[in-house]
């Protein structure tokens, strides 16, 4: 099987590769529904040396710079109430966390969650979340531009390991809420 973009050694179909995924990525996975077809969201074995980003485009090239999304978890602060959320926006941009989420999450001040209150909420590892099996009570806000996508290149809960998912799927994703201008300018 060849993956829809990039070149990977080993890629198969995320159903058939549970066992590479962490628990809630699996389940949700395995309980998949929506549009797109469980079968369609495809896992491709990579090093976790090369998970974050920079080194993942430098090593299996720099052509999947724009069809991969990074997926962040944010704190939003009302009070003494806190909501935590997910954010997904194309790797070449970055959250616009003070403008967007805030108003989005209706907090007065946001800020991304520290990582150990991003694994420990997610039961992901640092640098492989993904929105993909997230706490079912939690926003996940996707910029437009990620949902345009016929494939996009994110997380798969794990640093050895990507998914490739069609953009459209994910904006069915549980909790899901589509936003323009979710990521904003080139990181640097």
């Amino acid at each position: 099987m060849r993956a829809p973009i990039g070149t990977f050694d080993v890629v198969r179909p995320a159903p058939e590769a549970l066992d590479l995924l962490t628990r809630p990525v699996a389940d949700a996975v395995r309980h998949w529904s929506g549009t797109v077809p469980a079968q369609d969201l495809i896992h491709v074995d990579t090093d976790p040396e090369w998970a974050d980003t920079a080194t993942f485009v430098e090593h299996y090239g720099p052509e999947l710079l724009a069809s991969s999304a990074n997926c962040v978890v944010v704190a939003g602060k009302r009070g003494s109430e806190t909501t935590l959320a997910a954010c997904l926006v194309l790797s070449a941009t970055k959250v616009d966390v003070n403008g967007a989420v805030r108003r989005q999450l209706g907090s007065r001040k946001a800020s991304f969650a520290s990582m150990d209150t991003a694994t420990g909420e997610t039961g992901m590892e640092y640098g492989g979340i993904t929105p993909i099996g997230l706490p079912a009570d939690w926003p996940v806000l996707v910029d437009a531009a990620v949902v345009d996508l016929p494939h996009v290149l994110i997380g798969s809960g794990t640093r050895r390991g990507k998914l490739i998912v069609p953009g459209k799927a994910l904006a069915e994703l549980p909790g899901a809420v589509v936003l323009d201008g979710l990521g904003v300018g080139a990181q640097g």
